[in-house]
């Protein structure tokens, strides 16, 4: 799913279109993020695609959503 990734004064948040979301990331897998599993703050997991740590926000990616566990 495509997935905007911009830094607010809080953090950085997602904002997904298609369903016209928009979550705070509250814990990264990774500490550059990309490549990992990052969470929101409603509780979904991506996957976001394996780019540049100095990669420059806002960016619209394709991320994977994971499922429950």
């Amino acid at each position: 799913m495509k997935v905007m990734l911009r830094k607010t004064p809080s953090g950085i948040s997602a904002y997904v279109p298609k369903k016209d979301l928009e979550e705070p990331i509250v814990t990264m897998e990774k500490e550059a993020m990309w490549g990992g599993v990052v969470t929101l703050a409603n509780g979904w997991r991506l996957e976001l695609p394996d780019l540049a740590a100095d990669t420059a926000l806002p960016i619209t990616v394709e991320a994977r959503r994971l499922g429950e566990e």
